[in-house]
C-alpha cells in the first residue's frame, strides 16, 4: 500500500516541515507517497507539493472547514481517505500533534510518536528519556499513525518533482470547535524551526533588558533565529515560542550558539542534533560542554559583545 503525509502549509505555500516528513515517507518503502493538502483555497499549496521530489500525487481537499486547520475538521478529512494507506505520516509540529491523535484514536490503532528513523516498514526508532535512549518500535498495525521528528530527516528537495494533483471533496464542520482569533508573533528574524544559524540565551543573562541587550545584537550580525532555554522564558527574559527543548522548539540548525545555558538534559533533547554547537559558560562544568563542538570558558557579558565586534 501507499503512505500518506499530511502538508503543513499556510494554504500558499508548503512548509519545510512536510518535506523532511516526505522523505521519512520515501523511507517506509511501502509504495508510492501521497501528500494531502487540507485547507480552503489552497490550490497554490498543492501545486507546491506536487513538485517535491518523490511525491507521486497529490489528493488537495478544498473546504471553507479547513481553511484554519482545526484540529477535528482536518482529523476527518485524513480519515475519509485513510482506508487507502498502509502509513499515515505527519509532521512532529504543534499541527500535527494536535491532528494525529484524533486519527489514531479513530482507526483504533496505537501511534508512533516522534520517530528519528525508519528500520523498515513496520519498525520505527524514536528517543526516550529525553533522548537518553533510543526506542526501536514494531507495529503489527495494518494502518501505522506516525509523527516525524523532522531533525531526523533530510529535508526532500522542493523542486524536481510532477506529482498528479487529484481534488477531493471537503469535509463538513465538525460542529466541535471553532476558531476564534490568532495572535501571531512578527519577527523580521528567521523563524527558530527554519533558521540555519540560531542564537540561544540562558537565565544568566539575568533580565529581559540584558537578554535582549547581549544577544540580539549576535542574532542580527548573523542573520540568526532567537532562542532561549526554558529557565530563561520561566523567568520572562524571553516570549515562549523562543524556547528550546522537550518541551520547547526541537532545533537543528548548521550553527548553534549557547551562552550562558548549563545545559540541562530537557534544553539538549531540543537542540543536540545541530550540526556545529558553540558553547559559552564560565562554569567549566556545565553539562552544555559535553555536547559542544566549541566551548568557550568566559563570562557571556564579555564574550558575546567581542564576538559581536568580531563579526
Amino acid at each position: 500500500m501507499t503512505v500518506l503525509v499530511i502538508a503543513e502549509h499556510d494554504h500558499a505555500t508548503v512548509k519545510p516541515a512536510t518535506l523532511n516528513t516526505v522523505t521519512a515517507g520515501i523511507a517506509c518503502q511501502s509504495g508510492d507517497v501521497h501528500v494531502l493538502v487540507a485547507g480552503a483555497n489552497a490550490a497554490e499549496a498543492a501545486a507546491a507539493a506536487a513538485k517535491i521530489a518523490g511525491v507521486a500525487k497529490v489528493i488537495a481537499a478544498d473546504s471553507p472547514s479547513l481553511a484554519e486547520n482545526l484540529a477535528e475538521n482536518v482529523a476527518a478529512q485524513v480519515l475519509a481517505i485513510a482506508k487507502n494507506y498502509s502509513h499515515i505520516l505527519f509532521p512532529a509540529t504543534a499541527n500535527g500533534k494536535n491532528v494525529a491523535p484524533r486519527v489514531a484514536a479513530k482507526l483504533d490503532v496505537a501511534q508512533i510518536s516522534d520517530i528519528t528513523k525508519v528500520d523498515s516498514p513496520d519498525t520505527f526508532e524514536r528517543p526516550i528519556y529525553a533522548g537518553n535512549a533510543i526506542a526501536t518500535v514494531q507495529s503489527s498495525d495494518a494502518i501505522k499513525v506516525i509523527t516525524v521528528r523532522t531533525t531526523g530527516f533530510d529535508a526532500a528537495a522542493a523542486t524536481g518533482g510532477s506529482a498528479t494533483v487529484e481534488n477531493a471533496e471537503g469535509v463538513a464542520d465538525s460542529g466541535k470547535s471553532s476558531f476564534v482569533g490568532r495572535e501571531v508573533t512578527k519577527s523580521e528574524r528567521p523563524e527558530l524551526t527554519a533558521a540555519k544559524i540560531i542564537v540561544s540565551g540562558g537565565r544568566a543573562l539575568g533580565s529581559a533588558e540584558k537578554f535582549q541587550e547581549v544577544m540580539a545584537p549576535l542574532a542580527d550580525k548573523l542573520n540568526a533565529g532567537l532562542g532561549a532555554s526554558r529557565a530563561a522564558v520561566d523567568a520572562g527574559y524571553a516570549p515562549n515560542d523562543w524556547q528550546v527543548g522537550q518541551t520547547g522548539k526541537i532545533v537543528a540548525p548548521q550553527l548553534y550558539i549557547a551562552a550562558g545555558i548549563s545545559g540541562a538534559i530537557q534544553h539538549l533533547a531540543g537542540m543536540k542534533d545541530s550540526k556545529v554547537i558553540v558553547a559559552i559558560n564560565k562554569d567549566p562544568e556545565a553539562p552544555i560542554f559535553s555536547v559542544a563542538d566549541y566551548g568557550l570558558e568566559a563570562d557571556l557579558f564579555t564574550a558575546v559583545p567581542e564576538l559581536v565586534k568580531a563579526l
